[in-house]
């Protein structure tokens, strides 16, 4: 639900880029549910693998906005 809400805020601005990260976000999201459902190991293990890339992006992109480390160089 948050990735389709920030996928409409992004469509009032103009930011490609984050649109295109969302979409695949939740493509990957209905892919891994169906995986679990059906139970198909390789939907699975995508799924697993790109929440955490999906996590580890967010955590750094908060990070840098919070300026943590020498990231605002």
């Amino acid at each position: 639900i948050s990735a389709l809400e920030r996928q409409i805020f992004d469509f009032l601005g103009f930011q490609w880029a984050p649109i295109l990260g969302n979409f695949l976000h939740i493509i990957v999201v209905i892919l891994g549910l169906f995986g679990t459902i059906q139970y198909r190991p390789r939907y699975i293990m995508v799924y697993t693998v790109w929440t955490a890339l999906w996590v580890t992006w967010n955590v750094f992109i908060i990070c840098f906005y919070l300026e943590v480390g020498g990231l605002s160089k």
